[in-house]
């Protein structure tokens, strides 16, 4: 069996209850040689979203059972090949929702507030002190925010703005509507008219073919010019050439992102604007989100290899 990063104990004893646990210890991921020769003989997988599990990767890996992939998206892996080659494929859902929910409002306070555009300047020593009309940000109470994408995480952000006094638009391809007293307020619209008429717009789609630069140019114009785009769902939904643009031409007021196109390389025009704020991928990372969803790989992986239904397939 093969893990492809370091994980919790109690993640990582019950794999070694029913197999030899082959464990990558170095910070960078494994290269897609390094993954292809190390995946020949190996029955089960735990992997990373950093793990690019192709269709060469799975040929590679001609006794590979089950992958169980420590993440609620799954882009990284070739699912129909998976799938085809008889390959199980799990994630981890449920178990990070809250933890990404409550980040995403971090990354909302934080760049309406203007508090890590505040927080560089303090550090460079360029506070003049206190003046009635410095770094304004924006208030969210009477404000609306759109949800593009209206899954777990979506509606768990969605959920807690009531608690900031904002109203709630959500643009979902599911038509089933959301259930309870507080979520029947919720308008659903089209994507277009969320763009319009919502002042934080937060993402919350996986990453396919056709949410891909879902977030481009075109749909950065039709934004308000006093909005905020918030990203934590996955870096290539964001054009983040358009982004730039858009936020050097004052199109927007600003973004938060926690994802990249081309991670962990963020773009030189992105890391040059004050208007926007960077964060490492850090939404599910909590030591007790981390540690649950290592757990929930693991209790798949050991559920295919002894017969078992996996927990949470995908595939």
């Amino acid at each position: 069996m093969l893990v492809t990063c370091r994980i919790p104990t109690a993640a990582l004893d019950p794999l070694r209850e029913i197999a030899d646990v082959e464990v990558h210890e170095r910070p960078a991921p494994l290269t897609p040689d390094e993954l292809q020769t190390a995946l020949r003989d190996k029955h089960g997988l735990v992997s990373v979203v950093t793990d690019r599990l192709d269709r060469a990767a799975l040929e590679a890996a001609a006794s590979l059972r089950v992958v169980a992939n420590i993440a609620v998206g799954y882009d990284n892996i070739d699912v129909a090949y998976a799938r085809h080659r008889g390959i199980v494929v799990t994630n981890t859902p449920d178990v990070l929702t809250e933890s990404v929910a409550a980040f995403t409002w971090g990354l909302i306070l934080a760049a309406t507030r203007r508090i890590s555009e505040g927080e560089r300047l303090v550090r460079r020593g360029e506070w003049r002190g206190w003046a009635l009309d410095f770094m304004l940000g924006m208030a969210l109470p009477g404000k609306r925010l759109g949800i593009v994408g209206l899954g777990a995480i979506g509606q768990a952000v969605a959920a807690k703005a009531a608690a900031f006094g904002m109203d709630v638009a959500y643009a979902s391809r599911s038509h089933r509507p959301p259930a309870g007293e507080e979520q029947a307020a919720w308008r659903r619209v089209s994507l277009d008219e969320l763009l319009v008429s919502c002042d934080v717009v937060s993402l919350h789609v996986p990453l396919t073919r056709e949410t891909t630069h879902l977030i481009d140019r075109k749909a950065l114009v039709r934004m308000r010019r006093s909005a905020w785009l918030i990203n934590t769902s996955r870096g290539p939904v964001v054009d983040e050439a358009a982004l730039v643009w858009a936020l050097e031409e004052g199109v927007i007021s600003g973004a938060a992102l926690d994802v990249f196109e081309r991670e962990p390389v963020v773009s030189e025009g992105l890391l040059a604007l004050d208007n926007v704020l960077l964060a490492p991928h850090l939404g599910s990372a909590t030591r007790e989100t981390r540690t649950a969803m290592a757990e929930l790989a693991a209790m798949n992986v050991v559920a295919v290899l002894q017969g078992r239904p996996a927990m949470t397939p995908v595939a």
